[in-house]
């Protein structure tokens, strides 16, 4: 008999709800009672973004009875992240059984929310996650475990008050200031970033030219000549959506000789490096990050499968642009394997991190520690974009250039792309989030009992819950007080 999806789909709910109660989740609220410059009393945790970080990170904290919490994200429901919005590739990179936010749960993984509505056949079918299914999953963790977002809010500026951060939120025309103990920044790969714009892209009308990261108008492409600079994933799925569109052709540039082939990532998907690599030096945490991401990573195969039979698609290596201008009506790029004339541009250029490119930190950006700071390059990286990440604490925390300046920073937590070089990729991709969100909240939670260790003790003193009532003490019989001596 074929079981109706919705009453799985509940079943399962009823079986996550089961899980945590066995589990005692959430546990109580057990953290020092503190009061804002408002009167109110301050939130453990402000949140910032919603998409699969934000998520996995509120999770975390409420599991270890940090449970006064606001997440907060500008983009409306069910659009978080990148997933629906300029995400363009039609399934994940990650393997389907990857475990994700699940935060170690069985029945808040993908495969069980999937199973419990298709059937375990059609997940043995599944070859990867379709983009927009992973987002209706994340939709779903978010209703099921009931957590508190709030969309369309903005967080615009964050200040120091006593015990805690002010953080102003704006929604529509309405300001408000929220006081927090913690602020978590998990506002995706361009949350601490700013666009690459090549300096060349300047000379070019903004009509002209997009960033795969915006929204990009395809079917005003139609009939078009299309330039795509980069050879990441993001080019390949621009790309493809730009033929789909009805492109008259599509140029890949690339300024490398050949198409990277491996992933290498994929080689430290594992729970040793996730661990033991926070745990090394500055020296070998730079070794080891600079060559995975020197080695670039290969486009995913289904993203280049979906072009290059297409005859409209070419691909020119070497050719990485050294200027463009509007010549005739068209495109002129120049570039290290010629000249081409095109209509549109597309740049698959990424993100780079930028501490001055969050409206948060932007104020005190010159003066948060980065790995500028932490380590001395080889001549060859001397100027390594890398040096520009952050360098944070063991709980993702911001720390200062200077010791002893701006103590409030510890108060602020990097859970984005920017903490790849202390951390390892923990708070980005889907492999290792519930590692990192777990290492987080752990890190938080222990900072929270240190801060309040005065107000825990004397909670300690005061607790008096009796085990025993005096009336089970008074039918305890009291020993004798001597022992009569027995004869031989």
């Amino acid at each position: 008999m074929t079981r109706s999806p919705s009453r799985t789909l509940a079943e399962l709910e009823d079986r996550l709800a089961y899980d945590l109660a066995c589990l005692n989740e959430p546990p109580a609220r057990w953290a020092r009672p503190v009061s804002g410059l408002d009167g109110r009393p301050m939130l453990d945790a402000l949140v910032i973004g919603a998409g699969m970080c934000g998520l996995v990170a509120a999770s975390a904290l409420r599991r270890r009875g940090l449970t006064a919490l606001r997440i907060v994200d500008r983009r409306a429901e069910g659009h978080e992240g990148p997933w629906v919005t300029y995400a363009r590739m039609r399934t994940l990179r990650s393997p389907k059984h990857l475990a994700g936010p699940a935060l170690g749960i069985a029945s808040l993984t993908f495969r069980a929310w999937f199973e419990a509505q298709w059937g375990e056949a059609a997940w043995d079918a599944l070859d990867r996650i379709p983009r927009t299914q992973w987002m209706d999953y994340l939709r779903w963790y978010r209703r099921v475990l009931s957590l508190p977002v709030e969309n369309g809010v903005e967080a615009v500026s964050v200040d120091t008050v006593p015990n805690g951060l002010g953080v102003r939120l704006t929604r529509s025309d309405e300001t408000e200031t929220v006081f927090t103990r913690r602020l978590i920044l998990a506002s995706g790969r361009e949350g601490i970033a700013s666009p690459r714009l090549p300096d060349w892209a300047a000379a070019l009308p903004p009509a002209r030219v997009s960033h795969t990261a915006e929204a990009i108008d395809f079917p005003s492409l139609a009939g078009k000549a299309v330039a795509v600079v980069g050879y990441g994933a993001s080019a390949f799925d621009n790309a493809a959506e730009a033929l789909e569109a009805g492109a008259v052709s599509v140029l890949l540039l690339s300024r490398r000789p050949n198409m990277p082939r491996v992933n290498k990532f994929k080689g430290v998907v594992y729970p040793g490096f996730t661990l033991g690599f926070p745990t090394l030096s500055p020296a070998d945490r730079w070794r080891l990050l600079t060559y995975l991401f020197d080695s670039k990573v290969a486009p995913p195969r289904a993203s280049v499968l979906r072009v290059c039979d297409d005859p409209r698609f070419s691909i020119a290596n070497r050719a990485g642009v050294t200027g463009a201008a509007v010549q005739g009506g068209r495109i002129r790029l120049e570039t290290s394997a010629g000249a081409y004339s095109v209509d549109h541009v597309i740049l698959g250029t990424g993100f780079k991190i930028d501490l001055a490119g969050s409206p948060l930190l932007a104020p005190v950006a010159h003066r948060i520690a980065t790995w500028r700071n932490l380590i001395e390059p080889p001549p060859a990286q001397a100027n390594h974009e890398f040096l520009d990440f952050p360098d944070l604490g063991p709980g993702f925390e911001l720390q200062p250039k200077t010791p002893g300046d701006l103590p409030w920073l510890s108060r602020i937590h990097a859970f984005t792309f920017a903490a790849a070089m202390s951390h390892g990729n923990v708070s980005g991709d889907i492999p290792a989030v519930s590692d990192g969100a777990n290492r987080l909240a752990d890190a938080i939670a222990a900072a929270e009992f240190r801060d309040g260790l005065g107000h825990h003790e004397a909670t300690l003193h005061a607790f008096d819950d009796p085990e025993l009532s005096v009336e089970d003490v008074a039918r305890l019989r009291p020993i004798a007080t001597s022992i009569p001596d027995v004869a031989d």
